[in-house]
């Protein structure tokens, strides 16, 4: 009766204690709680073990935790900037009546005109690499066979009549350039022909166009005055080459960057 009444009287003294975690000394109280159950054994009395009301317990801040952060991806640069006389034609630029050839093909034809070899004695080791010769036609003709514009250019390579001229007068040949996969040979041609003459007169006899000759899109190179060449013509290059700049570098870039990336690559 005695351990008893000692066991009630320590039951009391613990819920007295249990009410007091709430009051003026809970900062020291919820640094050291005492759970009752341990309070009970050590009492030496598990079988009489008290149920107790438990104290109302501190609502307790919560914070949740920050959302997992998405894994980004790296944006990949943006396509360039397509001539607008291709992607939204101005007022004196059209389409002829032809059927326009589907870009599989037009792709068949600058592969084949990739590597010809265009001079046969004079530079026979020249040839124009295909990453070149679909950028420029991408970014003359966004590759298609019945455009016409405003300056006279044509076709999947924007040839021009003088070129065209030109160029089956100095190699004996016939190009029509109104038959696709021939206006691309022109055009291929015609990149051969501003190699050899670029390469002779600024650049020591040098026919290398490898963009690793270049220090940038914008300097004095072989493979960038080519570029520049063929939207400029031989005349805008020679009035550019006393201070070596490019006399069109905003064409000469575009052109490079669809040497890398083009929305061409897909077909």
């Amino acid at each position: 009766m005695a351990r008893r009444t000692w066991a009630l009287g320590l039951v009391a003294l613990l819920v007295a204690a249990g009410c007091g975690l709430g009051g003026k000394d809970e900062d020291n109280a919820a640094a050291d709680p005492v759970p009752s159950a341990v309070a009970a054994s050590d009492a030496g009395e598990p079988e009489f073990e008290p149920i107790t009301e438990s104290p109302t317990p501190e609502p307790v801040e919560t914070t949740s935790k920050a959302p997992a952060k998405k894994p980004t991806t790296k944006p990949q640069s943006a396509e360039p900037t397509v001539p607008p006389f291709w992607s939204q034609l101005p007022d004196c630029a059209h389409y002829d009546k032809t059927k326009p050839v589907s870009k599989t093909k037009v792709k068949a034809a600058l592969k084949a005109a990739a590597g010809k070899t265009y001079w046969r004695t004079e530079a026979p080791s020249l040839r124009i690499n295909y990453p070149l010769i679909k950028a420029v036609a991408w970014q003359e003709s966004g590759w298609q066979s019945n455009i016409h514009n405003c300056d006279g250019g044509a076709g999947v390579m924007q040839v021009m009549p003088d070129t065209v001229s030109m160029i089956n007068n100095r190699f004996g040949l016939s190009y029509d350039a109104s038959v696709f996969n021939q206006n691309v040979l022109v055009g291929g041609n015609y990149l051969a022909w501003l190699t050899k003459w670029v390469g002779d007169r600024y650049f020591g006899g040098s026919y290398n166009l490898s963009a690793a000759k270049c220090k940038s899109a914008s300097s004095w190179c072989p493979l960038n005055v080519v570029i520049s060449g063929y939207n400029a013509g031989a005349g805008g290059i020679e009035q550019a080459a006393a201070d070596k700049t490019l006399p069109n570098p905003e064409y000469v870039a575009s052109v490079r960057a669809l040497m890398k990336r083009c929305q061409c690559d897909q077909y």
